[in-house]
Parts: structure tokens; sequence; C-alpha cells
């Protein structure tokens, strides 16, 4: 089994930061891509940010220039710092990720969550 948890969200006011992580333990070979998506509410959850295991990373265009999603290899975990927030963003954060844990499987895994509120 593998476990993905998150830390780091909160609440701040507008033009604030925040920096989310997402450690991925367990029974893990290696790790694909990891993703970070946000569901507001009413609405549907949402690809935020994305980086592939050799780095490439990719944003929604409302995040851009605003968000930066990177990783610690060796800790299987995934971050994203947010700056420049707004009232918009708020919603519950995921974490996602494409776990290989055998050389023949991949399996998908998703985060428990992480509120982030921005006040404005």
């Amino acid at each position: 089994q593998v476990q993905l948890v998150e830390s780091g969200g909160g609440l701040v006011q507008a033009g604030g930061s925040l920096r989310l992580s997402c450690a991925a333990s367990g029974s893990i070979f290696s790790v694909n891509a990891m993703d970070w998506y946000r569901q507001a509410p009413g609405k549907q959850r949402e690809l935020v940010a994305t980086i592939t295991s050799s780095g490439s990373t990719s944003y929604a265009d409302s995040v851009k220039g605003r968000f930066t999603i990177s990783r610690d290899y060796a800790k299987n975990t995934v971050y994203l710092q947010m700056v420049n927030l707004k009232p918009e963003d708020t919603a519950v954060y995921y974490c996602y990720a494409d776990v290989r844990t055998s050389w023949s499987t991949t399996k998908n895994y998703w985060g428990q969550g992480t509120q982030v509120t921005v006040s404005s």
C-alpha cells in the first residue's frame, strides 16, 4: 500500500503565501508524475500543477507565475509554493501520484486533501 500525506494548508490573507507538501510512503518502487489538484465548493476538481519524473512542470493558466511545483526525489515528496494568493484560490488541495509499486505494476493514489482559505 502507498499513502500520500499532505500538509501546509491554512488561512491566509490575499497576497500572502503558503507552501504545501505531500509525502508518499509505503510500497514504492518509483514515483512517476506527481500532481496537485484543487476543488472549490460547488466546482469540479481541477488540475493545478504537474511535475514529471524528469522534472518537467506544467501549470493551469490561473496559477502561472504565482505557483511553483517542485519535488524531492529522495524523499518522494512534492511541494507547491503558492505566492500572491487570491480569494479564488480557496479550495481543498489534493496531491495525486502515479506510483510504480513493482516492475510490472503502476497505480494512482490520492492524498486526503488540505484546506487552503484565502481571505479578502
